[in-house]
């Protein structure tokens, strides 16, 4: 099951379509799903979110906590939407392809992948783009 919730007056768009996206990435990664909520936020939600339980003072586009035994996915996903839309101003992109691009690397994160190495970071965005190509032809 995926769950959308908005802390900010954000509204995410054909949501059965991007919750069908999201659990055949899922599958196609060898992972299950269980649950996941995703929480669109402002940058004060999170950076709050981000202090009281990362003890991390910084603003950022995501956060999530994974909850997965395994393979059976499961957690909650915080997205600051005005980091979003500031990065893809700063990535030159439609603000929309960066929803989308956050959404599923949150996913990653749960099906395994990392991003801290150089190496692992060119992995995720690949796999990132890979999945976003997807979503364009759903």
């Amino acid at each position: 099951m995926i769950y959308y919730n908005f802390e900010t007056d954000f509204h995410l768009e054909n949501q059965y379509k991007i919750s069908n996206w999201i659990a055949k990435t899922i599958l196609s990664e060898g992972c299950k799903l269980i649950e996941i909520s995703y929480i669109f936020c402002n940058d004060e939600y999170l950076l709050e979110k981000n202090i009281q339980f990362l003890n991390h003072d910084t603003l950022t586009d995501i956060i999530s906590f994974d909850y997965s035994v395994g393979k059976q996915i499961s957690g909650d996903i915080f997205i600051s939407i005005e980091r979003v839309k500031e990065n893809a101003k700063l990535f030159k992109t439609d603000f929309l392809n960066e929803v989308h691009r956050v959404i599923i690397h949150g996913v990653l994160h749960y099906c395994g992948y990392k991003d801290k190495t150089e190496s692992d970071a060119k992995l995720m965005r690949e796999k990132e783009n890979k999945y976003l190509k997807i979503l364009d032809n759903f």
